[in-house]
């Protein structure tokens, strides 16, 4: 019985080989160049998205006569045009620096408040109960579908009539409402993944709610609020049409400023080229800065 045993496992092929056996031609070369073809593919991917980033700063670094004469690629063959002439214009354009003030005061209390009430507003439709909880949820789930152009004329009159129009404050509102409803839809519904059997454990060791949602429910919770302050924070930082409404003079983001520059385009290409790149490499830092984040947020809850 050993040797016939022996001799069948012998004669019978191991499953991987019949595995491999089926499959086709064309699989297997694909399954083997694949790992280093798509490496390859999304590098070039990521060079090709980098090229518009890549040609401002060099457009930035080179004067307005050679910006004039030739394309940005002009100093890859001539590294002699590079200079720094266009950022002390820049800082010398109160405009400008002003502006880049202004937005960096808009942006991060309206990210932070988005995320401070979202969170909480997430864990109190997830794990606490009050009378309506579902039907208020929903309303707020609805509120996701009003376009924001909807509601620029309304609020628009009633922050004149209570003297927030022009001011960065209406700026922040506005952001803030029209980003809180993706905020508890999404932090919400990561929140409610949140194993029942650890809140109930902590609540057995005495912790309240506000406890509880600050040792256990934040730190669980921040791959999702990174990436909400992500999305909040490009949104803001690069919205021009809510500041072009609501704003003045005197509390513009860069975007307008920079829009107010384009009107006179060939005498200030010197201040528009590097005020536009910084205005593009913040919020690449920032999303690069928490990438990891982000990713782990956006992919959680995929896989179970």
């Amino acid at each position: 019985m050993t040797a016939d045993a022996g001799s069948i496992s012998k004669a019978a092929p191991p499953p991987v080989t019949i595995t491999k056996a089926k499959q086709s031609l064309g699989s297997r070369l694909a399954e083997r160049a694949s790992g280093g073809l798509v490496r390859v593919f999304l590098i070039v991917v990521g060079l090709f998205w980098l090229v518009p980033t890549i040609g401002l700063l060099l457009s930035s670094l080179r004067t307005p006569r050679d910006m004039a004469a030739s394309g940005w690629w002009e100093v890859l063959s001539k590294p002699s045009q590079l200079t720094f002439e266009s950022y002390d214009k820049l800082l010398a354009n109160s405009d400008i620096t002003d502006s880049l003030v202004n937005t960096v005061l808009i942006t991060v209390p309206a990210t932070v408040l988005v995320v401070v009430i979202g969170a909480l507003a997430g864990y109190a439709f997830a794990w606490m109960e009050f009378p309506g909880r579902d039907w208020w949820f929903l309303a707020v789930v609805g509120l996701l579908v009003v376009p924001v152009q909807v509601a620029l004329i309304p609020i628009a009159e009633l922050f004149g009539k209570i003297g927030l129009f022009g001011s960065m404050l209406g700026v922040i509102l506005f952001h803030t409402g029209f980003g809180l409803p993706f905020a508890v839809f999404l932090l919400r519904n990561f929140f409610a993944e949140i194993p029942r059997e650890l809140l109930e454990a902590a609540r057995l060791d005495g912790a309240g709610e506000l406890r509880l949602f600050a040792r256990v429910v934040m730190p669980l919770g921040g791959p999702a609020i990174a990436s909400l302050g992500i999305f909040q924070f490009l949104w803001v930082w690069n919205d021009m049409l809510i500041a072009l409404v609501f704003t003045d003079s005197g509390s513009q983001p860069i975007t307008v400023a920079l829009q107010t520059q384009v009107r006179q385009f060939g005498n200030n290409i010197d201040v528009l080229a590097p005020g536009a790149f910084i205005s593009m490499v913040i919020p690449l830092a920032v999303f690069f800065a928490f990438q990891r984040q982000f990713v782990s947020g956006v992919m959680a809850g995929a896989v179970k």
